[in-house]
């Protein structure tokens, strides 16, 4: 006997929201024990999810971390009742503990952005395709726990300074591995690498002083790029 199309399609979308990613390195939660201040921001996190009205949150490792203090934060977000869930050094495996011990689940955010992985190829942790398996890994959890909630999932961003450097490339294939998992409705990708570039595809030093980290100009520069996209998914 048949299943109803209706009851297929629906078994269907949901087998898709807990589907199990390969185990390995980068999809398996770990936390960074033996480091106070990462132990400490996590408790305020999790105490953040606790106290619940937040509408708007970042998920990533030190480049979102970064928004604490800028201006652009508190000009374009902070009115959105947004919460930061960056941590610098983070990979993938760690956002999957963190989400597994208390952040993020349990909060019903409009809108989660997330940005993570250059961690991953940049610590040498992981390749490419296990860096593209962890974050799908972390966009399917967040499906699962909090399917009410819109993703922005945005590519890694661009490092080293110019265009073939060998860490550039590694992010640019990761993110080109993972944004399959945007289905334009619930999960929604955005490569915003050449909002950060020169014409020539170097990465300019008044934006990215160390070709990774962004500066003031490139807060400006990434608010700028997003925002108009938060503000249709928050609707």
């Amino acid at each position: 006997m048949k299943l109803p199309l209706l009851f297929a399609a629906s078994l269907l979308f949901m087998t898709s929201l807990v589907a199990e990613p390969p185990t390995h390195i980068a999809t398996t939660p770990v936390p960074r024990d033996g480091e106070a201040w990462w132990v400490e921001r996590h408790t305020k996190c999790v105490a953040t999810t606790q106290a619940g009205g937040i509408d708007l949150a970042f998920l990533g490792d030190s480049i979102t971390q970064g928004w604490e203090g800028q201006p652009a934060w508190e000009k374009n977000f902070a009115p959105l009742k947004a919460a930061n869930f960056g941590f610098s050094g983070d990979r993938t495996e760690h956002v999957l503990w963190r989400l597994a011990h208390g952040e993020l689940v349990g909060l019903a955010p409009k809108v989660i952005v997330i940005m993570i992985g250059t961690n991953n190829v940049g610590h040498n942790s992981s390749n490419p395709q296990q860096t593209a398996d962890g974050v799908k890994a972390i966009v399917s959890t967040l499906r699962s726990k909090i399917p009410e909630a819109k993703i922005l999932l945005l590519a890694i961003f661009p490092r080293d300074e110019m265009a073939d450097g060998p860490l550039r490339q590694q992010v640019a294939e990761a993110s080109t591995l993972f944004k399959d998992i945007a289905d334009g409705t619930h999960v929604h990708y955005l490569d915003l690498a050449s909002k950060f570039l020169n014409e020539d595809g170097t990465a300019p030093k008044d934006v990215m002083p160390d070709f990774l980290h962004l500066s003031e100009k490139g807060y400006d520069i990434w608010a700028g790029a997003i925002t108009p996209k938060i503000m249709e998914l928050m609707k």
